[in-house]
């Protein structure tokens, strides 16, 4: 009895057909999966110590996420057989411009800036008519040029008429202090500050724990949660604490506070109410950046479909502009964030999500990276413009002449691509905090090309596939991580980028003439039957 049933030799003559064809049409993919995997073994038998941390597997994670982000995208321009140098200068630009549109100033609610400073008359002069301050006032003058810091009480206050830099007369008002001022000067601040009647260490010792609260004389209702209080000592200093919430109580208000006071806060410390001001709304400020990046996008396409610009000339050109532009916009200064969203729009680039509480985690951009990709590949493999796209990349008269709008389809590839290198700078300034415009995404385009045609993209065009992008990613990812953990010199990398790069496009040329040649012999077989 023969122990092979008919259908049994059916399902495994189909299970060899379908492995047959995965290989041919994927030979690629599968080959860099292979690479990857070997290079994890490999790491995981000679540094198992180093690899195999939840650490170094979250950090590898991450660069990953944030890395393939920019392959999906310059996978697109590749498939239509164009480039985009640019994306690095992209990813420095939405840095720049979100760390601009997210800034938080701090600024004492009852603050006005002093044109005038006299020392010998005991007074400071605020242009135009100011009524917010009276005699008997406490305030403090900072941020003088020449003039020191000075708490002092009003003693008089008067309307007068002041001689600006120019030579005209400006109404003014004049505030006489108890005090005489260091110095003549003609910068600075002058704000109220406010006896502090009551104050509470925080308490986290007893089964109730009770954060640190301090009771300030007079109606503070402006101030809101995320503004500040300025503390300050004739002579400790200074310490700004955030506000958690406020309570008005008999005509005092009181402030509860998010960090401790400190073991030297006494009664003799006094307080400025500091109003947070953030310049735009996170939505408004994110869309804004995007809506930005795929305009330039948009105008790649546009030079390149309308004028006939070549792409590499269009983008190289945008890879200088484009950086100086960030330079200029921010004074070549490094921007950052600070803590202001750690709690917010931070832990999307910077969080993770953990199955136990300290343990090993997921970082958040992995899950934005999978949905990017699960969305490109949806487009690229199941839409008709995908379709359109990779009919582009092999043969643009045939495309053309098949009355496939080729313009529209090569400045959508463009858009996607800026778009998601708008979406990864974001990311990455969030997840380092700050953006130094000088070298924040520097060769960050040779990163996303590597790894898009590592992982299958021809140069040439009409080839790729989005998981082979991902592939390729983790794979240039872990090379660099190799690196540092097997203690060889970092100044390989970009060695190594440019190598795999180099084997990446030999690679599409072998196989390209392999398929020919097999190609050709069937084509031969079927001629001579």
């Amino acid at each position: 009895m023969n122990p092979k049933s008919p259908n049994t030799t059916t399902l495994l003559s189909s299970v060899r057909t379908f492995c047959s064809l995965q290989l041919q049409g994927n030979a690629k993919v599968f080959g860099i999966a292979a690479l990857l995997l070997s290079l994890w073994l490999f790491m995981s038998l000679t540094v198992p110590g180093s690899f195999l941390l939840s650490n170094n597997i979250e950090n590898l994670l991450r660069r990953t996420a944030l890395f393939g982000i920019l392959g999906i995208g310059v996978a697109f321009v590749i498939i239509t057989s164009g480039i985009d140098l640019s994306i690095g200068s992209i990813v420095c630009l939405a840095g720049c411009l979100l760390a601009l549109f997210l800034a938080v100033d701090y600024e004492p609610f009852d603050v006005q800036s002093v044109v005038d400073v006299r020392a010998t008359e005991q007074s400071v002069v605020i242009a135009g008519r100011v009524d917010s301050f009276k005699a008997g006032d406490q305030v403090r003058y900072f941020g003088g040029r020449r003039a020191r810091n000075l708490m002092a009480t009003v003693t008089e206050v008067e309307p007068i008429s002041f001689r600006d830099e120019s030579g005209g007369n400006i109404e003014a008002t004049e505030i006489r202090l108890d005090q005489a001022p260091s110095n003549n000067d003609t910068y600075g601040k002058l704000a109220k500050f406010y006896a502090i009647t009551a104050f509470q260490h925080a308490n986290d010792t007893g089964e109730v724990e009770s954060p640190a609260t301090i009771t300030l004389a007079g109606d503070h209702s402006q101030l809101a949660f995320r503004d500040q209080v300025t503390l300050v000592h004739p002579k400790s200093g200074l310490k700004q604490i955030s506000v958690q919430e406020i309570s008005i109580n008999r005509g005092e208000t009181v402030v509860t506070l998010k960090t401790e006071l400190g073991s030297k806060f006494t009664a003799d410390w006094v307080a400025i109410p500091i109003e947070r001001r953030q310049r735009m709304p996170i939505a408004a400020g994110v869309t804004l950046v995007l809506v930005i990046g795929l305009g330039l996008g948009c105008l790649h396409g546009l030079l390149v479909t309308k004028l006939g610009l070549q792409p590499f000339v269009v983008t190289l050109c945008g890879l200088l502009v484009y950086r100086g532009i960030s330079r200029r916009l921010v004074n070549d200064q490094v921007q950052g964030f600070g803590n202001e969203y750690n709690e917010s729009l931070s832990a999307l680039a910077q969080g993770k999500w953990e199955w136990a509480e300290g343990g090993f985690g997921v970082p958040y951009p992995f899950f934005i990276l999978i949905f990017l990709g699960f969305c490109a590949a949806v487009f690229l493999n199941r839409t008709v413009w995908g379709r359109y796209m990779q009919a582009l990349g092999r043969n643009v008269e045939a495309t053309r002449y098949s009355g496939v709008n080729t313009d529209r389809m090569t400045v959508l590839a463009y858009m996607a691509c800026t778009g998601l290198a708008t979406i990864g700078g974001m990311l990455f300034a969030l997840d380092s905090n700050s953006v130094s415009p000088s070298s924040f995404g520097s060769f960050f385009e040779l990163h996303a090309i590597a790894a898009a045609v590592l992982g299958g993209c021809s140069l040439r065009g009409g080839e790729g596939g989005i998981l082979g992008v991902l592939i390729g990613t983790a794979v240039m990812q872990t090379l660099n991580n190799m690196i540092v953990l097997e203690g060889i010199s970092d100044t390989l990398e970009d060695a190594v980028i440019g190598l795999v790069l180099l084997l990446g496009v030999i690679a599409d040329v072998l196989f390209k003439r392999i398929v020919a040649r097999r190609r050709a012999r069937a084509e031969a077989r079927r001629a001579a039957s």
